[in-house]
């Protein structure tokens, strides 16, 4: 069946899936149990013909929600509380309300017609990293949605992206710790897999290492996975292993809470035998014991111009692409300084 040039329709996507209007509407609804296969070839039909159901399409065309949409992996720990906060207080200032859906690590992707947030109740939508599939973004960008991203690159659209200096906020860290301390063995954990923000630091992490004429060792890369647990398991990991290391870059501060618990637990003096660094500058930093060296990166502001970017956008306006925020390092005693 070729794909209309006129919006979709519910008849087009009966069609197209070869079920009844009636199948279609229990679809859309999720109030009535509808066989797997048939589920899913009226998913796919509506995924080809970018159906919009009439509700939603009404409300697209008004604008007349004034909500703002936010998906977050989670809400819990000091970051996501300060996005959550500069968030907030934009869209309150930009006279909008804020509907707030977390995925949940790993996320469980549901279809793009039972997502929560949408097209169907809000004016445009703000999405952290790995919050939404890729087909996703594809599609409400094709529907004309409002959509800003946040620590996230996307290639292919233009969809305007919130993130911050990680690569060169992570090579001064690590620089300091080479040129300041004299550490050569570094240890460097990971943060998710998915998460852009990890990407970007280990390549900091790995220039300055190749900057000072030191090789990047595989065997001093851990994950860490931005979570204090993780990144605790890991350094004992490297004890129990006897692997050697100076310094630990641990890839975010909530991971080098548990690098220091690690190390604390194992009779291992932070900073006198090994260097602990962080990234962010979470509000706890300070307090820890000793107070952490880390990376400063302005989160708050991040949610704060991410709304910017989309008011802009719903008002038909024309926004960044792409919005770099500067970073800045914050020596304390964690790496060896007083």
């Amino acid at each position: 069946m070729n794909i209309p040039n006129r919006p979709a329709t519910i008849a087009d996507v009966a069609r197209q899936a070869g079920v009844s209007i009636a199948t279609v509407s229990r679809v859309l609804n999720g109030t009535t149990r509808v066989i797997p296969e048939t589920a899913e070839r009226v998913q796919d039909a509506i995924r080809a013909l970018n159906y919009v159901p009439r509700t939603a399409a009404r409300v697209l065309a008004s604008r007349r929600t004034n909500t703002l949409g936010l998906l977050l992996p989670e809400i819990s720990g000091a970051f996501f509380s300060s996005m959550l906060r500069g968030i907030e207080a934009a869209a309150r200032g930009a006279g909008f309300d804020l509907l707030i859906h977390t995925t949940g690590e790993p996320r469980h992707a549901l279809p793009h017609a039972r997502l929560p947030l949408g097209e169907h109740n809000t004016d445009g939508l703000l999405a952290f990293t790995a919050s939404l599939e890729n087909e996703e973004i594809t599609r409400l960008y094709s529907i004309g949605l409002p959509l800003v991203l946040m620590h996230q690159t996307f290639t292919g659209c233009e969809i305007p992206t919130i993130t911050i200096e990680n690569k060169s906020g992570a090579a001064h860290i690590v620089a300091h710790l080479i040129e300041a301390h004299g550490r050569r063995r570094i240890v460097f954990l990971r943060g998710p897999e998915s998460h852009e923000d990890s990407a970007w630091r280990e390549r900091g992490y790995c220039e300055a290492l190749e900057t000072h004429g030191l090789q990047v060792d595989p065997a001093l890369i851990s994950l860490g996975g931005f979570q204090r647990e993780t990144a605790q398991a890991a350094i004992q990991d490297l004890l129990a292993r006897d692997v050697a290391f100076d310094a630990v870059f641990s890839g975010d501060d909530e991971a080098a809470l548990g690098v220091l618990t690690a190390l604390q637990a194992a009779g291992v003096a932070v900073p006198q035998e090994v260097s602990v660094v962080g990234f962010d500058d979470i509000p706890f930093a300070p307090f820890l014991s000793p107070p952490l060296t880390t990376v400063r990166a302005p989160i708050e502001q991040v949610g704060s111009e991410a709304v910017k970017q989309l008011v802009r956008l719903i008002r038909g306006e024309r926004a960044d692409l792409l919005t770099l925020l500067p970073t800045e390092m914050v020596i304390r005693n964690s790496c060896g300084c007083t």
